[in-house]
């Protein structure tokens, strides 16, 4: 169940960036059950991928003409997270160029705050149909400048709040 407003019992999140929270599961883990480094990759995705939705790349007016494509990923790890921790991913916008932008995840273990790893996942604007490159529309690029503060997506069923339709 996506939720998103802001957190029940804690500081104020206004002035947080977006967050993902997630549980890894044990298909994610290697020997030691600790998380395998691709999988860092794909955590990326998922919360680079509800940011988008969140702050407009899901609305049918922008869907009709904005995509993106991946071009650079880099991750850089601290510590490491394992089967069954629930993280916390945080997404902002680091950069929006023309046809260009730079998202930025850190993830942190929910419970404990401790600071694991952070990617950087560089896009390029794309024409869904015709996937030729584009500027990124001025609605899109304001949206993701503003970043959807104190917004969170709980796919780790840490928070209790109600759906948004």
């Amino acid at each position: 169940m996506a939720q998103t407003q802001e957190m029940p019992g804690r500081e104020s999140s206004v002035d947080k960036p977006f967050r993902y929270f997630m549980q890894v599961r044990y298909s994610e883990c290697d020997a030691q059950l600790v998380v395998f480094n691709a999988r860092y990759g794909d955590y990326i995705e998922l919360a680079a991928s509800e940011f988008l939705y969140l702050v407009g790349a899901g609305l049918p007016e922008l869907e009709a003409t904005f995509d993106y494509q991946v071009v650079k990923l880099s991750i850089e790890w601290k510590a490491p997270a394992r089967y069954r921790d629930r993280l916390e991913l945080s997404v902002r916008a680091t950069h929006l160029g023309n046809t260009s932008f730079e998202l930025t995840t850190e993830f942190r273990n929910a419970e404990t705050g401790q600071f694991l790893a952070r990617g950087e996942l560089v896009c390029v604007a794309i024409h869904p149909q015709t996937f030729e490159k584009i500027a990124i529309p001025d609605a899109m690029k304001r949206a993701m400048k503003n970043g959807a503060q104190g917004q969170f997506v709980d796919h780790a069923g840490l928070f209790t709040a109600p759906q948004v339709n």
